[in-house]
């Protein structure tokens, strides 16, 4: 398992275009994909667990990713972060 935190800089925080885009860029890859903010994690392939966390500017979310493309989706996900929020 691979493990990266990011903390969100998009004033809005992670609403409904960015999860969106998050849960098709997830999908792309066979490891499962979770995000977490405090206690909560959710599967990153399912936009409303994700609106659900309630991220906003500021807060830090944990991106875990365990599967046989880890490397990749890692590299991926790092990328969509720093390019869409």
């Amino acid at each position: 398992m691979k493990t990266f935190d990011y903390t969100v800089k998009d004033e809005l925080g992670i609403h409904a275009r960015p999860a969106g885009l998050l849960v098709k860029e997830a999908k792309n890859f066979t490891s499962k994909i979770t995000i977490k903010k405090g206690e909560k994690e959710v599967d990153a392939t399912r936009v409303m667990a994700v609106m659900a966390l309630g991220v906003k500017q500021g807060e830090t979310v944990t991106v875990n990713v365990d599967g046989a493309d880890e490397d990749a989706a890692v590299a991926a996900l790092k990328a969509f972060f720093e390019k869409e929020l």
